[in-house]
């Protein structure tokens, strides 16, 4: 399985050394990363071996059991990274880097980067924005919900005029249940503010109180049956990168679809039946999710493994402006920066132009909930959405079993990164 992993590395040179990259990206993605790692090559004569896998949280446990950890891993949460903080596995990158940090990104996504530390342990090698409702704006047209009472209505209106609302797609192995529970940290954020979701995301609220209870309530209000295409059944067996193809045929088959904002380049990848592919702006767009002023948003975090020069450069590159500019700049890679000196001349059309810069702009950001989370409380999390959606009548048993395992989890486990303002 090992050798599986390994995909196309590049030599080093004679002089340059190696780096061994483990990060999350295969297909598509792992060519535009590659494309950073090209670059990094090119300045600094480091060759690299990339490894991309989607069960990178298993395949690095397995890599620091054996004592032979990548000399940089990329994971999309921090709580894992946090666990390897604590277990001395994950190394401080050091405060020339920590200063340069802090005049690049905002206090909100350098907090995120110190994992809760005093100490700079990651870098952001990508940043996603997850509060945004995507439709087509030639079939929707109108006024826009503001708010979630106006988000029940719309859909309830999508409905009854025959339309079935909702594109949705539970399938991510080896983690499904993640869309979901971006859906509960959405309303919740939105709804109970962004003090409660910070208590909630660190372990200080439990998962029967009523602002929690209530946040699952209104998502299962809003995603009744007959408002899934497909029903419940499909949403749980359909991927989450195919769920918003319906949005675009010729008769749609879905028109609104809850997901973070990698989901664009997914989109501009569609063959339609006319051989164009969709457009941003054009064929879609997204809605702010509706209630209080406040997006949630998460990262692809780089860490070191082992400290090596070829290492440190690796990390030191991957913070750096240059860098950060290669993946936005590829045609329909959607990807995006929170570096705030990166500007909105990389990305090339208003859509991506409207998520960097609330990415990097706007004054209150809340990270993830579920990534911030300790492994244990986040696959619970995940299992517990797809039984929810399979059976609404035990969301109490589900939320007193997630409460149990909230409380078998030590205080010094959960993470505390600021929300909000």
């Amino acid at each position: 399985m090992a050798l599986s992993l390994v995909a196309g590395g590049c030599s080093a040179s004679p002089d340059g050394g190696s780096v061994v990259v483990l990060a999350l990206w295969t297909g598509a993605e792992a060519d535009a990363f590659r494309q950073v790692l090209d670059a990094f090559k090119a300045d600094t004569g480091v060759g690299y071996l990339y490894q991309g896998t989607r069960a990178v949280d298993q395949v690095l446990a397995s890599d620091v059991q054996r004592g032979t950890p990548p000399d940089v891993a990329v994971l999309p949460n921090a709580g894992v990274l946090a666990k390897y903080q604590k277990s001395g596995d994950l190394l401080p990158l050091g405060d020339d880097l920590s200063a340069t940090m802090a005049g690049s990104f905002s206090p909100q996504w350098v907090s995120l980067q110190k994992i809760g530390t005093q100490q700079l342990y990651a870098v952001a090698v990508k940043a996603d924005l997850k509060s945004v409702i995507w439709y087509n704006p030639a079939q929707l047209t109108g006024v826009r919900p503001t708010s979630f009472e106006g988000l029940r209505a719309f859909s309830a209106g999508l409905t009854a005029a025959g339309a079935t609302p909702w594109c949705v797609g539970m399938g991510a192995p080896p983690t499904s249940g993640w869309p979901g529970t971006d859906w509960i940290e959405d309303i919740l954020l939105h709804s109970a503010g962004p003090e409660k979701y910070w208590q909630w995301a660190s372990g200080g609220l439990r998962w029967t109180s009523p602002e929690v209870k209530q946040a699952w309530l209104d998502w299962g209000s809003l995603l009744d049956p007959a408002g899934i295409r497909g029903g419940t059944a499909a949403a749980l067996l359909t991927d989450f990168g195919d769920a918003g193809k319906p949005m675009f045929a010729a008769r749609p088959g879905c028109v609104l679809e809850h997901q973070a904002s990698f989901i664009m380049s997914r989109y501009q990848g569609l063959k339609r039946a006319d051989g164009t592919s969709p457009r941003p702006g054009a064929d879609f767009d997204f809605l702010p999710f509706p209630g209080r002023e406040v997006s949630e948003v998460a990262a692809d975090l780089a860490g070191m493994f082992r400290d090596t020069p070829q290492a440190r450069k690796l990390i030191r590159y991957l913070a750096s402006e240059k860098a950060q500019r290669v993946w936005p700049s590829i045609p329909r890679a959607s990807a995006f920066s929170a570096n705030r000196k990166l500007g909105l001349d990389v990305y090339t059309d208003q859509v991506s132009r409207k998520v960097a810069d609330t990415l990097t702009s706007a004054p209150a950001l809340c990270f993830d909930a579920s990534d911030l989370m300790p492994a244990a409380m986040t696959g619970a999390f995940h299992r517990a959405v797809l039984e929810y959606l399979s059976n609404r009548d035990r969301l109490d048993t589900l939320l007193k079993q997630l409460d149990d395992v909230q409380k078998s989890i030590q205080p010094g486990e959960w993470l505390k990164i600021q929300c909000g303002q």
